[in-house]
């Protein structure tokens, strides 16, 4: 598969946008791959596997339906992209424009774009306005003028499916003109190759021929998919016999867990050590949070702060819940999470 010297296309409209519901948006969306979707087909989502976009796209719901944690910042995303492009527009002069439709490549039908903005360059071509939103403590993932990789597999898609050879991305990071990035990003063909192969192959061998691709992302990202299309834990579910291809995994769990039972002994016995270190200190800064150390050489600065947690202990919840069902039902959330545990017995 190659675009091989003829870059001579133009992408063609799958739909207008204008005045779509959500739901006939996302509709659109599971005909192809869109460029949020780029991330997860190359292992570099924060925030899905592939084989949650395999899900997606063949319309198979999660069975643990939750509201999203993070649909705020979804929110504050969607409302600011407007208040975005005009920041950009005005720091550089650009005129910024939306076309509200959703286009697809000529060659490749099943890579889609919804971009957020066109921009009109000053030697007359088009480039491309994504427009993000973030918090102040997350300015540092485009340190050093990057871009965050999802969003750079994101822009890349785009200018394959768009055939244009610049994106710009602007972020808001504050709560005003100066506290916003700027980011300039040139196509790559050979990195869009790439792209186009992998995301090929996901809608070719996994979407269409229904097969599902292998979980190889962070754990962590993978092991709260499984909990989200498994579901919840079933205490009087029936015992799973495994089979002995995971009699590997297990040896090298227990392996595992030895070695970290050996490092966390000897960081509590560090801990404890350290502790022992820093009482005479503690004895004489007494209810002071701060204190100070000048050497010849060196000056220090010690801080003894203060932590506090509000919370129902045990035996109090335990009480509201008796005394007062009604409260306790209304403010009090059950939360599932599963320890993961082997014991070695005999056969």
């Amino acid at each position: 598969m190659s675009l091989g010297t003829n870059l001579d296309y133009s992408p063609s409209v799958l739909t207008d946008t204008e005045g779509l519901t959500e739901e006939e948006w996302l509709s659109y969306r599971r005909l192809g791959i869109g460029g949020s979707d780029a991330a997860a087909i190359m292992g570099q989502s924060p925030f899905c596997t592939k084989r949650d976009l395999y899900y997606d796209k063949c319309g198979m719901k999660p069975v643990l339906d939750e509201e999203e944690s993070n649909w705020v910042a979804k929110e504050v995303g969607h409302r600011l992209e407007d208040l975005v492009a005009e920041i950009f527009s005005r720091k550089t002069g650009l005129k910024v424009y939306p076309i509200r439709k959703m286009f697809k490549h000529p060659l490749y039908p099943f890579m889609l774009a919804d971009v957020d903005f066109f921009i009109e360059l000053p030697d007359g071509s088009t480039g491309i306005l994504e427009c993000k939103t973030t918090n102040y403590n997350c300015q540092d993932k485009w340190a050093n003028d990057t871009v965050p990789i999802n969003y750079e597999y994101q822009g890349r898609h785009y200018m394959a499916v768009m055939n244009l050879n610049v994106v710009y991305f602007a972020c808001l990071y504050g709560n005003n003109e100066n506290e916003f990035i700027i980011r300039k990003m040139d196509r790559d063909l050979e990195t869009e190759l790439i792209l186009i192969e992998e995301e090929e192959n996901f809608w070719l061998e996994n979407v269409q021929k229904k097969v599902e691709p292998p979980y190889t992302e962070k754990p962590d990202l993978v092991l709260e998919s499984i909990r989200r299309f498994c579901g919840p834990a079933e205490v009087d579910a029936d015992e799973v016999k495994l089979g002995s291809t995971h009699a590997k995994s297990i040896e090298k769990y227990l392996e595992l867990k030895e070695k970290k039972s050996s490092v966390d002994a000897e960081s509590k016995r560090l801990e404890s050590e350290m502790k022992t270190v820093y009482a005479g200190i503690v004895e004489e800064m007494g209810i002071s949070c701060k204190a100070t150390l000048k050497t010849g050489t060196e000056n220090y600065i010690v801080t003894y702060n203060p932590v506090y947690r509000t919370g129902i202990d045990k035996k109090n919840l335990e009480r509201l819940k008796l005394q007062h069902s009604d409260i306790y039902e209304d403010y009090v959330s059950v939360t599932e999470s599963r320890r993961f545990s082997v014991k070695k017995g005999a056969a």
